[in-house]
């Protein structure tokens, strides 16, 4: 049955779009029928960073109000070709977006893939609801700081009351996925560390990716970094945090300080 995941957070800038990439090529990668919808609607970066945003004819509001069918806005990766996007608009603001048409577009999209994967809006607005509205699983993408810490653990209150889930009584399936992580600040008391995090937010932990050049660069290019550079750090954090995604038991490794000559990542696991 089709998974609907929405990766989310209440502060801008945190990696939710690249997150939302990788981990969609990821799960395609695997062997999966993935679809990542971009719901920032008015700022559209999804398809800078998937590298379609020449293809784009149609995109989400177009659906949503029925200007165009679903199969015409949906973009096909050249690379992977069990990786869709569905884009935003760039011309339109979010109050185009309607609850009973991001609804059918959902309904549509569970019978056509096995991962629908929204892209949020940072915040609480209108975009972020919706985005969140259908969802069965969420990743709530933080920072080590802690504004970034507290805003997520607004979400996690979002996500526990304005779901459709939760207006049935039930739990939605949330993870913790920890980005832009670089050990050295770390241990210098300059951000958070990883058990801090946890303890404030107290939902499992999905992934912790390493503070990356490979993510920029391959957002810069146009490309998922998991597509991109697949041997990097960053890369192996985002499958690893995929294999969990599908059930399976992968260890986490918490990254360290880099030492020796050849500056070699070391790394401690955790539970």
């Amino acid at each position: 049955m089709a998974k609907v995941l929405v990766v989310t957070s209440g502060k801008g800038g945190v990696g939710k779009t690249t997150s939302t990439a990788a981990l969609g090529a990821a799960l395609a990668q695997s062997g999966e029928n993935v679809v990542v919808v971009d719901f920032d609607v008015g700022l559209r970066n999804l398809d800078l960073i998937m590298g379609s945003e020449r293809r784009v004819v149609y995109d989400l509001i177009n659906v949503v109000q029925g200007d165009a069918k679903l199969n015409q806005a949906l973009i096909r990766d050249k690379r992977v070709e069990t990786l869709s996007l569905l884009p935003a608009s760039q011309t339109r603001d979010k109050d185009a977006l309607t609850p009973e048409g991001v609804e059918r577009v959902v309904g549509e999209l569970r019978e056509k893939f096995d991962w629908v994967i929204c892209d949020s809006p940072a915040g609480i607005e209108k975009g972020a609801l919706l985005a969140m509205r259908h969802a069965d699983v969420a990743v709530v993408v933080t920072n080590p700081e802690v504004s970034s810490v507290r805003d997520s653990d607004r979400i996690i209150g979002m996500l526990d009351s304005k779901t459709v889930k939760a207006e049935k009584g039930e739990r939605i399936e949330k993870h913790l996925l920890l980005t832009r992580y670089d050990p050295a600040r770390a241990a210098r008391s300059e951000m958070l560390k990883t058990d801090d995090v946890l303890e404030i937010l107290s939902i499992p932990l999905l992934g912790i990716i390493p503070e990356s050049e490979e993510v920029l660069r391959a957002s810069n290019i146009g490309a998922p970094v998991t597509l991109n550079s697949p041997s990097s750090a960053a890369a192996r954090a985002y499958f690893d945090a995929a294999r969990r995604l599908k059930g399976e038991k992968v260890e986490i490794v918490v990254p360290l300080q880099r030492t020796g000559i050849i500056g070699k990542l070391f790394g401690r696991r955790v539970a």
